[in-house]
């Protein structure tokens, strides 16, 4: 009898061993399909986020480039403008010299005329002598 009651018990635990690996090996494939999605999913996600980054890096570098060209635009019209205040400085030292020199030149004139009727003046008296 008593290998009569082992065996039912037996056949029980194997048929219950055999469900539970049936059980198990669904709940992998189960557990693998999602994973598997998942990873796929994960992937497209990434894509999608590096295709968006690469755009905002493209933006970013024409704004960038734009700038470039104004600064550079900028820069050469606050050299042409230094040229020319530096031009108009010197023409206005130059015109304010050349007054200067006009007035004293008109002073000398002055003062030479002056000396030659000084002169006549003292030749008069010498030839009246």
């Amino acid at each position: 009898m008593r290998g009569r009651g082992r065996s039912p018990v037996l056949i029980g635990l194997a048929l219950v061993m055999v469900l539970g690996i049936a059980v198990y090996s669904r709940l992998w494939v189960i557990d693998y399909r999602i994973s598997s999605n998942e990873a796929e999913l994960l992937r497209r996600q990434f894509d999608s986020a590096n295709r968006e980054a690469m755009e905002e890096s493209a933006e970013w570098r024409l704004r960038y480039d734009d700038e470039v060209v104004r600064s550079r635009k900028c820069a050469a019209e606050l050299i042409e403008m230094k040229k020319s205040l530096k031009t108009k400085v010197e023409d206005a030292s130059i015109n304010g010299k050349l007054e200067m020199l006009q007035k004293e030149n008109m002073d000398l004139l002055q003062r030479v005329e002056s000396l030659r009727q000084e002169l006549e003046g003292e030749k008069l008296k010498c030839n009246k002598q």
